[in-house]
């Protein structure tokens, strides 16, 4: 049970789960929803030691609820660590207490987007390929070329376009 019924998250969800269960090698809980699954950050700490061997030194399996989101911290700081970007990094309340669980879906994807996408990752793919950029070499020639063209409309002219004829709205009643 990834997710309630007719929730638009599901099947991203569902994607998530897999995806974390494919990366770890451990069975992920599917009887609970999402949010309650990865609340503990177990499951979290578990994937991040995965793609970074060694980043959370310390996992807190049961504690106080401080304890716990200790785990979400640590999470969080491998977030970042692995090129995650800030905007994309959910909060600790957003998932301990469930109040944006959109944003911790969004993080989870943006990890697996990242993760798809480095060279040295060799797990389960998740996500777009990301762009590449493409890197051109000018000549002199070419910079001045386009620096001396004109194109199109763009130099003052209107071609012989006028506003002849035009009419917009109701027309003007002169009455004498």
């Amino acid at each position: 049970m990834a997710s309630k019924k007719g929730d638009p998250l599901a099947a991203q969800k569902t994607e998530i789960l897999d995806w974390i269960a494919a990366v770890t090698g451990e069975a992920v809980p599917r009887d609970q929803p999402f949010e309650k699954v990865l609340k503990d950050g177990v499951i979290l700490c578990n994937l991040m030691n995965k793609l970074i061997p060694g980043s959370v030194k310390r996992i807190n399996k049961k504690g106080s609820n401080f304890q716990l989101m200790e785990n979400h911290a640590a999470f969080q700081k491998g977030l970042k660590r692995f090129g995650v970007p800030d905007d994309e990094i959910f909060q600790t309340v957003d998932l301990f207490e469930a109040r944006n669980v959109k944003q911790v879906v969004m993080s989870l994807a943006a990890l697996g987007r990242i993760a798809s996408n480095k060279p040295e990752f060799t797990g389960p793919k998740m996500g777009p390929k990301m762009a590449e950029g493409e890197t051109r070499e000018w000549t002199e020639d070419d910079l001045r070329a386009g620096r001396q063209g004109v194109i199109g409309l763009q130099a003052g002219s209107n071609k012989g376009a006028s506003q002849a004829g035009l009419n917009m709205g109701k027309q003007r009643m002169i009455q004498d």
